[in-house]
């Protein structure tokens, strides 16, 4: 008995328990978008690749499941490099399948084959971000680089991976139940007892320690574990753009982010901490100043503890005393049972305590207050402050880039039933809008909000009628500053003009299109923010409504508060003529 390998592949998804693909179709995938009509799996379809990368990359971010996107050969597969290396450098598992060439055309330049100077290899395209990528030259092999796939892509840090299959290997006959089964139970690395031991010693004697989170603590158990470390030795909390939410923003330790957009508090103590123990984070630049020592972390004379998933992270921006490959979660826990062996009685800090409380008091109630403007186009703390008020306390906050991003991590007080859902690594415009209807998706009873600027969902369109299409209460919250405008922002500092980031008509008048407008034509209802108390009550109908929706919400351009420091201000200034 057999079946063609598209049907094979088809029904190793569903083994796997894939639920959704995402992606658009195109003439060396139709073979096997029909047998994917033929299962359970639900194909979303989308109108741009660079959607459908985003909108899986958002479901999967939701679930710990593998996001899994379907695109054409050439330009399809092109057009999703955005959003593949946008869950890659997030580590977000993404499998991309992309239909190729005929296989026995290789190299003859066939239509969209991609070659011009060199015989086509479409998948060194995705080399550089990808933790791997098979080229299948035979049917029989489709099921094992589909295996491995999943596995690369879930296994240690998780990632992108592409699985490239010429088109006429998806028609080619393969025998009935050939493929490969995941692998049943995979153990992540843990730490070992010695080593949790020494970091123990190192942080129960430390006079001023700092835990420091990244991304990459999610689960439930890891969590814990840290709560019950930081709070047994009294240990400060700070944590990166990607970990805001892990830990209850009202946490008495939780001082907040660090680096460019962080707080002035925050900074100040990672300069002056003598021991840091850093869960799953690489230091990003923007997190760490550039990694400038005037303004965020000093090592040394500070003693750095960096646990992380991948080997190569370790000491790659800052020299290491202890460096551990381990999953944070497990590594934490042992730490934490270390220090309370060695230390039953825990140590107290009071005066920390009460520091952080009145400057996290400060922080959110100075922008509250700030909040209370009637100015109109308002102000973005005030669209900040009418989102806390309305949405309920487990919504999701899926972002794209600029104040949506930085202003929210900074000073939008999360609940801990919510979440919040951004791109850091490639710092993508565009994100949002799609990525949302993939977090709506996994999540489809909570409300999720697409807070991005009129750049990202111009940048995103085809995210909207996506969202009509599947049925999704998607609300796309429009900060309409009519300009890209943390760049302006950066350009007129530096410039003292911000030509060419403003949006503007022939005429050189502020220009935007009506996102309401085409929220409506979209088949979404659609809400044109005029005055300021017209946002709360768009909110409200919009979350009540549960239908897609589009709020266009004129906004000015505010400049978001920036107590670290970023290298690039440095070169605008001319510091290394």
């Amino acid at each position: 008995m057999s079946v063609t390998a598209a049907e094979a592949l088809v029904s190793q998804l569903e083994s796997y328990e894939v639920e959704y693909v995402f992606g658009t179709c195109g003439h060396t995938n139709i073979a096997f978008l029909d047998a994917l009509g033929r299962s359970g799996i639900r194909f979303v379809i989308a109108r741009h690749e660079q959607a459908a990368a985003h909108a899986a990359d958002g479901y999967a971010r939701m679930t710990g499941k593998p996001g899994v996107l379907l695109v054409h050969v050439g330009p399809g597969m092109m057009n999703a490099v955005t959003g593949v290396a946008t869950a890659a450098l997030d580590s977000v598992p993404l499998i991309t399948i992309a239909g190729d060439i005929p296989s026995y055309y290789h190299g003859r330049h066939p239509h969209q084959e991609v070659n011009l100077h060199a015989d086509a290899d479409q998948t060194a395209i995705y080399a550089p971000f990808v933790k791997r990528a098979w080229r299948a030259h035979r049917a029989e092999d489709i099921a094992r680089f589909t295996e491995r796939a999943f596995w690369t892509a879930t296994s240690g840090r998780p990632g992108a991976v592409l699985l490239n299959i010429p088109m006429d290997l998806f028609s080619r006959q393969v025998p009935t139940g050939s493929a490969f089964p995941l692998v049943k139970h995979s153990p992540a690395p843990a730490l070992s007892t010695k080593d949790a031991d020494r970091m123990a010693e190192l942080l129960v004697d430390a006079e001023k320690p700092l835990i420091y989170l990244g991304g990459g603590l999610r689960d439930e158990a890891g969590r814990a574990a840290l709560l019950r470390l930081a709070e047994h030795l009294d240990i400060p909390i700070a944590h990166s753009l990607m970990a805001k939410g892990v830990v209850d923003d009202r946490h008495p330790l939780v001082m907040g982010m660090t680096g460019f957009w962080g707080l002035e508090l925050t900074n100040k103590y990672t300069r002056d901490a003598d021991v840091v123990l850093a869960l799953a984070t690489r230091f990003a630049e923007t997190d760490a100043s550039s990694w400038n020592p005037d303004y965020t972390w000093q090592f040394p004379p500070a003693r750095l503890i960096q646990i992380d998933i991948d080997p190569a992270e370790i000491g790659r921006n800052y020299p290491v005393e202890i460096g551990a490959v381990a999953d944070a979660a497990l590594a934490v826990d042992a730490i934490a049972s270390a220090v309370t062996a060695r230390s039953p009685q825990g140590t107290d800090r009071p005066t920390l305590r009460e520091k952080i409380a009145a400057e996290r008091q400060e922080l959110f109630g100075a922008s509250r207050e700030r909040g209370r403007s009637d100015d109109f186009p308002l102000r973005p703390e005030r669209i900040l402050a009418d989102l806390r008020d309305a949405l309920p306390a487990d919504a999701v906050l899926v972002t794209d880039v600029g104040w949506n991003k930085n202003g929210v991590a900074q000073c939008y007080e999360l609940p801990p039933q919510g979440r919040f859902v951004t791109p850091g690594g490639l710092s993508t415009m565009g994100f949002g809008p799609a990525a949302a209807v993939g977090v709506q998706l996994a999540e489809p009873d909570r409300v999720v909000v697409a807070l991005i600027g009129d750049g990202g969902l111009s940048a995103q369109l085809p995210a909207v009628p996506m969202a009509v299409e599947q049925g999704l209460p998607v609300i796309f919250l429009v900060m309409n500053n009519r300009a890209h405008g943390t760049i302006a922002d950066l350009q007129a500092a530096s410039f003292g003009a911000s030509y060419g980031c403003e949006f503007t008509d022939a005429d050189g008048n502020p220009y935007s299109p009506d996102f309401a407008a085409y929220g409506r034509a979209c088949g979404a209802d659609g809400y044109l923010v005029g005055k300021p108390a017209d946002l709360a009550e768009a909110l409200r109908t919009a979350i009540e409504s549960r239908r897609t929706s589009v709020l266009d919400v004129p906004m000015v351009n505010e400049p978001v508060p920036t107590p670290g420091h970023w290298n690039i201000k440095d070169i605008y200034r001319g510091a290394f003529d």
